[in-house]
């Protein structure tokens, strides 16, 4: 059943944080299989976009964390960088003090996983990319889009008052939520907020990144328009051959929906990424 909007933030753990219990009877593998996550969102979402994935991985054992950065959620600052959202993860995991975790990222959070990773790789025990962006080293988010969405994006940056880009409903609904109902669209559609322009159109100096030895995962769902498929664009192989080695998980979906509507399906691909 698809979740009405007021359910989908009601859990028990606050700050972001899902944290079992050694009491919990829900655990469904065994503990030395149990893993911790630092799951970050993309791009026209917020932490919140995580919940029901989070939830899933919870009911399993894991430990899940889901931090905000920067220019998204709460934060009414819009005037932020991409060096200051990464900045919110890294002061997240160091003040939580957190070490040998999966961290994720999904969409844009792939570009901010791994300026993350540079910071703390010590801390990391796997990066997983699901249907996300891995920049070459002085490449920006932008450079890697096709030229009718980055003039797209340009007009409404131009558009904007506060340098945000807001995604229009077809837009969104053919790129992002394409395999979704109309009900379920629309539905996602009011959660989505205008997006900080200006880290999209940064280019990231990544240099330290691609000398990084940590394991690499990449989710790739075959029904994800949000870049075109084929040669040139494209999550796989486009971007996730530019990992090296890494572990390929395949699955069933598109950009957005089904964190909504099959969050268990999702929980399950990032664990097949992340685990031994």
């Amino acid at each position: 059943m698809f979740p009405y909007p007021q359910e989908i933030h009601q859990f028990p753990y606050p700050d972001y944080r899902f944290m079992p219990s050694e009491s919990n009877e829900r655990y469904r593998i065994p503990s030395q299989q149990r893993l911790t996550f630092v799951l970050v969102h993309g791009s026209w979402a917020d932490a919140h976009f995580w919940d029901g994935v989070a939830a899933a991985l919870f009911s399993q054992g894991h430990t899940v964390y889901t931090p905000e950065y920067a220019g998204h959620g709460k934060d009414p600052n819009k005037n932020v960088t991409h060096a200051m959202i990464t900045k919110s993860v890294v002061d997240f995991i160091t003040k939580l003090n957190l070490h040998n975790f999966i961290l994720v990222g999904h969409s844009f959070g792939g570009t901010v996983i791994q300026k993350v990773a540079e910071q703390v790789p010590d801390r990391i025990k796997r990066l997983v990319f699901w249907d996300a962006f891995v920049l070459n080293d002085g490449e920006s988010l932008a450079d890697e889009l096709p030229p009718q969405t980055r003039q797209g994006f340009e007009q409404l940056r131009a558009a904007s008052k506060d340098d945000t880009i807001m995604l229009p409903f077809p837009l969104f609904r053919d790129l992002f939520v394409n395999t979704a109902t109309f009900e379920e669209a629309r539905w996602m559609y009011t959660s989505v907020i205008p997006e900080p322009a200006r880290p999209l159109f940064e280019k990231l100096d990544l240099k330290v990144f691609y000398e990084l030895s940590i394991p690499k995962g990449y989710v790739y769902f075959l029904q994800d328009n949000a870049l075109p498929q084929g040669e040139g664009f494209g999550w796989n192989p486009h971007m996730s051959t530019r990992l090296g080695q890494f572990r390929l998980i395949v699955g069933d979906g598109d950009h957005f929906t089904d964190t909504r509507t099959r969050p268990e399906m999702v929980a399950q691909k990032i664990y097949e990424a992340s685990r031994d």
